[in-house]
């Protein structure tokens, strides 16, 4: 099941491809690649991406008036990185469905599981910031209809392979996957959701489910207990279901200071940052998240010391 603990929390990092806050330039390639193999030889469990197109102001989204902030597309730098890795997983938190045909999503997901050995987590949801939507062409009405539209036509071709469906959004006539991937019933997928509509699809349909960013645990506690109410209105029993989330951390210098210390972000020694990563297990994520700060290799070297602690415990 996707990021199954069995007891051990894991641990995954999303990896820096561009910031609506400004934080930093979107890296090139060279770095990311870099950064991704070295959370590899650390012990990260999951690289997780964005999947955006730009990032203009709006709701959620802190921009100057006439300003545009960049960052990669997502699937290339997965297909890239598929190849870069050999051991981590990798997730694009989460992919919009509105950007891409469901149809050919399956395709594309099925295809780079086979090319990353069954190590795909297909994290979608349904998207929210209008300014790339209007940009890219792309309709913006109806979010939540067409998120449940693409789903079960990615879910199914996933689980089947074929599918006959035709939406008031997408269609997919006597479509099949042909041939498939490393996993019959395809790669899992994970949902990041809030409203009731979105919580009942990830009942349905997910293997995981995912909320960000919280600095505690307990502003997680509401979004866990409705999903788990959701899989019990849906007949589903809520421990089948993977509960992840994020959060970010601010680490720690060789002088003993943080750098850049974010308000929003978990800070410490490695030992106390573990604990607080561990408080999230004690509501029931099995998997953390974390954005690193500084968001680049010293700061992967400096968690690789948190990753030690969370696995001593």
């Amino acid at each position: 099941m996707a990021m199954r603990s069995n007891g051990r929390l894991q641990l995954g990092l999303m990896l820096p491809t561009g910031n609506p806050a400004g934080l930093r330039e979107a890296p090139r390639w060279s770095e990311m690649r870099e950064m991704a193999t070295l959370a590899e030889a650390v012990g990260f469990d999951t690289l997780l991406l964005a999947d955006h197109f730009l990032f203009r102001t709006g709701p959620g989204v802190k921009v100057a008036p006439g300003e545009t902030r960049g960052i990669w597309e997502a699937w290339t730098l997965l297909a890239a990185l598929a190849e870069a890795t050999r051991r981590i997983r990798l997730c694009p938190l989460v992919l919009c469905t509105g950007f891409r045909n469901p149809a050919l999503l399956a395709k594309m997901a099925d295809t780079l599981d086979e090319v990353s050995n069954g190590r795909l987590i297909l994290g979608i949801g349904a998207g929210w910031h209008e300014p790339e939507y209007l940009a890219f062409g792309y309709p913006f009405d109806h979010l939540v209809s067409r998120f449940e539209e693409a789903l079960t036509i990615i879910h199914g071709l996933l689980r089947t392979g074929h599918l006959d469906f035709e939406g008031s959004y997408y269609s997919a006539r006597e479509c099949e996957l042909r041939p498939r991937g490393p996993r019959p019933d395809g790669p899992p997928i994970l949902i990041g959701a809030k409203g009731p509509r979105m919580l009942s699809l990830v009942a349905r349909y997910a293997d995981a489910y995912n909320t960000v960013w919280h600095v505690t645990p307990e502003p997680a506690v509401p979004h866990f207990e409705n999903v788990r109410a959701a899989c019990r209105d849906a007949g589903r029993d809520p421990a089948t279901l993977t509960l992840t989330a994020g959060t970010a951390v601010a680490l720690t210098g060789p002088d003993g200071k943080v750098t850049g210390l974010r308000p929003d972000a978990l800070h410490g020694t490695p030992e106390q940052i573990a604990e607080q990563l561990r408080a999230f297990q004690s509501i029931g994520a099995e998997h953390m998240t974390v954005v690193v700060d500084p968001n680049t290799c010293v700061g992967i070297e400096r968690f690789a010391r948190v990753i030690e602690a969370v696995r001593r415990a």
